[in-house]
């Protein structure tokens, strides 16, 4: 038999409610009275922003507050200990008073708190007659790379790899046609991400002079072969930019690490 639930409100400055309620027993319990201390705090009292933090192990109260519209933000990581004495995550749930909580568009919010999010790098693929390959040193670590970068929300790939080129070499350029998609593993920290390697056309040693380099992540530009990359690249950088100097005039490659996948 459910246990009713007791919920509180604690109202802080600047519009800012932090919600602390007693042991929940049923799911379904729980989303109501989250939902219902919602509504009634957003609207009743004035406040802008509801909030409260869970341990990542109470699965039951984090299903709870999804359901019960309000989103996930952040994890302090190993910031609880529990009843075992191990330490645990904290998640951080909030709901706004403009956030939409019922109709079609309701939980496709809630749900793009939670679900996974890869990084999307675009980068610019440029040569010369030679077929020797533009690279970048950066200032921020030792391989170098394409010009190129992460695509920032809501832009398109093909957008981001000409902002990053204008930002990072001071060229408008037409970028041309998608050449590679590769899928990178967990490297170094970072979590997997996908990488787009764009068609950036002809370069000469002339145009480089031209080049306005940004001093605060590109250093130097050079153009190399792909034997001489090798001793520049990561070697993910260089199986991609082999797979690209073996590409067709229309050709197209998805691969994984660097690799394409077999026929």
């Amino acid at each position: 038999m459910s246990r009713e639930i007791e919920i509180n409100v604690k109202v802080g400055p600047h519009g800012v409610g932090v919600l602390e309620w007693s042991t929940a027993t049923t799911l379904d319990g729980l989303t109501r009275a989250l939902s219902v201390a919602g509504d009634e705090s957003l609207l009743g009292h004035e406040l802008r922003r509801l909030e409260f933090s869970l341990p990542s192990g109470d699965q039951l109260a984090r299903r709870a507050a999804l359901r019960a519209g309000f989103r996930r933000e952040g994890v302090r990581r190993a910031a609880w200990q529990n009843a075992k004495g191990e330490f645990e995550d904290v998640v951080l749930y909030a709901r706004l008073a403009d956030d939409v909580t019922r109709g079609p568009s309701a939980m496709s919010g809630v749900m793009n708190s939670v679900m996974p999010r890869k990084r999307l790098i675009s980068h610019v693929l440029m040569r010369d007659a030679e077929q020797r390959i533009l690279l970048c040193r950066t200032t921020f670590k030792e391989d170098w790379e394409l010009p190129g970068g992460i695509v920032e929300p809501g832009e398109t790939p093909r957008d981001g790899a000409i902002r990053e080129v204008a930002e990072e070499l001071g060229l408008d350029l037409d970028v041309g046609r998608l050449l590679i998609m590769d899928w990178m593993p967990p490297h170094l920290g970072w979590e997997d991400a996908c990488e787009l390697i764009f068609d950036g056309g002809t370069v000469t040693e002339d145009d480089l002079v031209g080049f306005t380099l940004d001093g605060h992540e590109i250093a130097e530009v050079r153009l190399v072969s792909l034997a001489e990359a090798a001793d520049l690249v990561t070697p993910i950088s260089h199986r991609r930019l082999t797979v690209a100097s073996e590409l067709g005039s229309a050709g197209f490659a998805y691969t994984e690490n660097g690799t394409p996948l077999a026929p």
